[in-house]
């Protein structure tokens, strides 16, 4: 509704010139009101030029709502009433509404103008770890960071999607692990249901036995270093997961394609340059064994400077070092002068300590814009992680499934002679974008609550 607002400032200034004389042209100050009961917009100049004008606000606001009641454009309004020490309060008719929103929608660009001097941004978004399915907790990323390419794009920013999918760490190097103490059938096939089971299984190993979380980091090792053996089977898991990832996107409406996927393992032949040149920076330095980076600032609960982890003390790389080479491959080969990275909250650290880093090291220019747009939690009604009942993690898909089913019977309820190919169309555009409504509407940056009743009250 930008263009409508426009407009009122320009009916609000118009009137206040007319009323005041030259001294009315002035910022309207026009802002939206906060209780739907003081109208829709509030212009609260009357207060700014009362010094100037040697009157009381009041008045001058009376005076600007006459002349705005008598003006041609007062037909817009259902309401100018002056309020308080001189706050114009301002309510559109339907008739006003309705016609700013057609006028909106009749226009490409939504109202919305385009930027003079546009930008490339590569925006991180979504990136789950793969080897199991996705789950509640990579939903708010992948959405937001979805309507974040949409308005930069529409604002003519040429936006560069990355999926910086986790297929290169630790966990990879328990399941590989176990997946060869198992006799894993390589030419089988396999669903994200068996990864699943499979990923319980080995993080169960990991957790209680020390001699197979010892072979699962050489493992890790192994990999990264090129194993044959490791890299068949890596890349059977990696192939099921992106192929269920990509299903749950369509589900979502999303705008990652394949295309847009540049996992931590593509970083890997960068990784060791990153070592040398941060050492060569005088920024890296070795720490009981570990190459890491000590940002200013940072510490941990004992008070002990806080380190990031580049190179860990077995020879494998900590996805610090993964970060920090994805920027470097981002500013010299995408040519970004802008990065955005849509993830949780709780990575508020890390992420100010890699952008540290980089300032340092002199690896991005100091216009180069590096953000961190963080989020808050999705909670159950016990304020915890949304879990299942039995404690487990939501499945994202099938909360889309639940969210169509459930919009499919109350479009049952209400419309039953539509076809049934029809209902269920509808379902799923009403279902799946109530779950996205929902969570875009709620304040980014703090927890919510899942409510189905909320979700789907439509």
């Amino acid at each position: 509704m930008a263009d409508i607002k426009r407009q009122i400032e320009t009916w609000v200034r118009q009137a206040a010139v007319t009323a005041l004389g030259e001294g009315g042209d002035t910022d309207p100050l026009l802002r939206p009101s906060k209780d739907p009961k003081f109208g829709d917009y509030q212009a609260n100049l009357a207060m700014s030029l009362a010094k100037t004008l040697g009157k009381k606000p009041r008045e001058i606001g009376e005076q600007i709502a006459d002349c705005l009641r008598q003006s041609e454009s007062g037909a817009a309004f259902e309401m100018i009433e002056v309020a308080g020490p001189g706050f114009i309060n301002l309510k559109l008719t339907r008739e006003a509404l309705n016609r700013s929103v057609r006028e909106m929608f009749d226009d490409d660009r939504l109202g919305v103008p385009e930027k003079a001097s546009p930008e490339i941004v590569v925006v991180d978004y979504s990136s789950p770890n793969l080897a199991k399915e996705m789950h509640i907790g990579h939903l708010r990323s992948s959405i937001i960071g979805d309507a974040i390419c949409r308005v930069l794009t529409l604002g003519g920013d040429m936006v560069i999607r990355q999926n910086h999918l986790g297929d290169w760490g630790t966990q990879f190097g328990m399941l590989l692990e176990h997946l060869i103490d198992t006799v894993w059938d390589k030419d089988a096939e396999h669903s994200i249901g068996d990864l699943n089971a499979l990923y319980q299984d080995a993080k169960s190993r990991f957790d209680a036995d020390p001699a197979f979380a010892d072979r699962s980091r050489r493992r890790v090792v192994a990999l990264q270093a090129g194993d044959e053996q490791s890299l068949v089977l890596w890349r059977q898991l990696i192939a099921e997961s992106v192929r269920h990832m990509s299903h749950v996107y369509q589900k979502l409406e999303l705008l990652l394609e394949a295309g847009d996927i540049r996992p931590e393992s593509f970083y890997n032949s960068r990784l060791t340059a990153v070592v040398d040149d941060l050492r060569a920076a005088a920024v890296l330095v070795e720490d009981q064994g570990a190459r890491v980076v000590f940002a200013e600032g940072f510490k941990n609960k004992e008070g002990d400077p806080l380190p990031l982890i580049v190179q860990k003390s077995d020879g494998g790389f900590g996805y610090a070092a993964t970060d920090l080479a994805a920027v470097r491959f981002r500013v010299s080969e995408l040519a970004a002068t802008r990065i955005v990275y849509v993830v949780d909250a709780r990575q508020a650290d890390h992420f100010a300590q890699v952008f540290w880093t980089l300032r340092h090291a002199g690896w991005v220019a100091p216009t180069t814009q590096l953000e961190h747009v963080a989020f808050g939690t999705i909670l159950g009604e016990d304020k915890r992680p949304f879990r299942t009942r039995s404690g487990g993690t939501v499945r994202l898909e099938e909360v889309l499934d639940e969210a169509t089913e459930r919009a499919l019977k109350i479009i049952a309820d209400k419309n039953p002679d539509l076809p049934a190919a029809e209902q269920r169309e509808l379902a799923a555009a009403v279902g799946i974008g109530a779950v996205k409504y929902a969570d875009l509407s709620s304040e980014r940056i703090k927890d919510y609550v899942f409510d189905w009743q909320r979700m789907l009250a439509l």
